[in-house]
């Protein structure tokens, strides 16, 4: 099965800023992909050349087109989303069911108007005057009306509560998602996302640190809960973070150590890919 997304020694650089610096990776179908990393390290860049938006050094193909020489014709299967609230005020829901008609092919008016039933949407409502879970409801409404292969979303629920944004991620995954189609997601939230997750790469520095499936992952690395009286002995198994636990606890995440022979020294579990983040970008920059 073909890549949608296949990138090799990818590299942009603005003046004397290295924003790609020879980035490796692929996405197959039929998967959803977190792009993390900390800012300034390539995601936005690395986002604006898959959809066609910049010149690039290296291999990059998207959907089996380069998206910078072919953009028009990849756009007939590519929707991009950014923060929710870039919505202008003054746009009312038909309109916006109208401008969507307008520049993409593959959108269903017919699908639109399914979504936003049961909702208190209506056609000459303006974005001014709706709550931030109603223009949540209307993004979700204008993207799932969209057939694409490759959709793109950056910070979508940047400014949204904690419960608009499990909203958000909840219905995209039970509404729109399936084998079909690809999705790639960047964001702050990193704990947000990991439970709807195929696979994830971290970026630092315009590099691909980490490129893994999330079950991978959970048989990859491990922490350990220690104390003081343990503590020697799992760090004779070479663990590459360590962060303090009230009451004189410290956890330990190693990779690639045998569970079994951590769970001697204490309770293990499986890391959260956030403080897996925070530890493999520590690496990085070690």
């Amino acid at each position: 099965m073909n890549p949608v997304i296949r990138a090799h020694g990818l590299r942009k650089h603005y003046r004397n800023n290295i924003a790609l610096d020879g980035a490796d990776f692929s996405l197959q179908p039929g998967r959803i992909v977190g792009l993390i990393g900390p800012n300034g390290a390539g995601k936005t860049t690395a986002l604006k050349a898959i959809l066609g938006l910049i010149p690039f050094e290296g291999t990059l193909s998207v959907l089996g087109r380069n998206p910078y020489r072919e953009r028009d014709a990849l756009m007939n299967d590519v929707c991009f989303i950014a923060d929710v609230a870039i919505l202008p005020r003054w746009l009312r829901v038909g309109d916006a069911a109208d401008f969507f008609e307008g520049i993409h092919p593959r959108f269903d008016r017919a699908k639109f108007q399914r979504f936003i039933q049961g909702t208190k949407l209506q056609p000459r409502m303006r974005v001014k005057e709706m709550s931030k879970g109603m223009i949540v409801q209307l993004h979700l409404a204008l993207v799932m009306a969209i057939d694409a292969r490759l959709l793109v979303l950056d910070e979508p629920t940047l400014g949204l509560d904690i419960l608009h944004r499990k909203a958000f991620y909840q219905r995209l995954l039970e509404d729109y998602f399936d084998e079909q189609k690809t999705i790639l997601i960047t964001t702050h939230q990193v704990e947000e996302i990991e439970h709807i997750l195929s696979d994830v790469l971290f970026i630092r520095a315009g590099k691909i640190v980490l490129d893994s499936e999330m079950d991978a992952i959970a048989s990859r690395y491990v922490e350990v809960l220690g104390n003081s009286e343990n503590l020697a002995a799992l760090r004779a198994h070479s663990p590459i973070n360590e962060r303090a636990l009230a009451f004189g606890k410290t956890v330990l995440l190693f990779d690639g150590v045998d569970k079994a022979t951590l769970a001697q020294y204490g309770e293990t579990r499986n890391p959260g890919l956030a403080d897996l983040f925070v530890a493999i970008m520590k690496g990085a920059q070690a």
